[in-house]
């Protein structure tokens, strides 16, 4: 049985994603800020989180930024403004998905199970991996979700170290951003190019500089780390 966190300061939102859930079969928690929200984690396990973005005392990005310190859990960001850079920023800061309001309530618990699905296939994967990938100045520990880069470790965020894990499997091959959405995210019929780019970004700042360059660009074609 899933628990799911609601992150809503408009009750009637937060009321109709509780009881549409919970006839699904999930346990809920629910939570009017940021604030409310960590204090719930702090006492409670959780599978997956809805949080809005915009609310009163901690608002749903700088609740991710802390979340994201020391959990890798999925979390939806729901948001009235629907601007790609908004998307972009919200999936940036460490979000897996991004639904725009008004909420359609269908839409959400689909989005909610494909992340609950995606997060279980890639746990079954892992489990069945070496526990250590060494390549290089890299070693990443998979049961453990830490990689280390000459001995160093690097803060990773959750899609950032599956990426990273694939690469890592996966030294000198070249895939599409369509393949790599599908192996890293699970889905193919969900394909969102400003996901696979920003993830891609972020994690380059974090392993290479101005004289190390490990994901490279192929034009016309997609990437490949070497």
């Amino acid at each position: 049985m899933y628990k799911l966190l609601i992150v809503e300061d408009e009750i009637d939102i937060r009321n109709l994603i509780e009881e549409t859930m919970k006839k699904r079969g999930y346990v809920t928690f629910t939570a009017g800020d940021g604030y409310e929200a960590l204090k719930i984690l702090k006492d409670k396990e959780v599978d997956i989180i809805v949080s809005d973005i915009m609310m009163p005392h901690l608002d749903g990005l700088n609740l991710v930024r802390e979340i994201r310190k020391t959990s890798s859990i999925p979390v939806i960001f729901l948001s009235a403004r629907d601007d790609d850079v908004d998307k972009i920023w919200g999936l940036g800061i460490g979000a897996d998905d991004y639904v725009v309001k008004p909420v359609n309530i269908n839409e959400l618990a689909a989005r909610i199970e494909a992340q609950l699905r995606r997060n279980k296939v890639y746990d079954a994967t892992s489990s069945s991996s070496p526990a250590i990938l060494s390549i290089g100045c890299f070693e990443m520990d998979e049961e453990k979700c830490q990689l280390k880069m000459n001995g160093k470790e690097v803060k990773l965020l959750a899609k950032e170290f599956k990426l990273m894990a694939y690469f890592l499997k996966n030294p000198d091959k070249v895939f599409t951003k369509k393949q790599l959405y599908k192996e890293v995210w699970n889905d193919e019929y969900c394909f969102d190019d400003n996901t696979i780019t920003v993830t891609i970004s972020r994690l380059r700042s974090k392993i290479e500089n101005g004289d190390k360059k490990y994901i490279h660009t192929i034009r016309g074609l997609g990437y490949k780390f070497a």
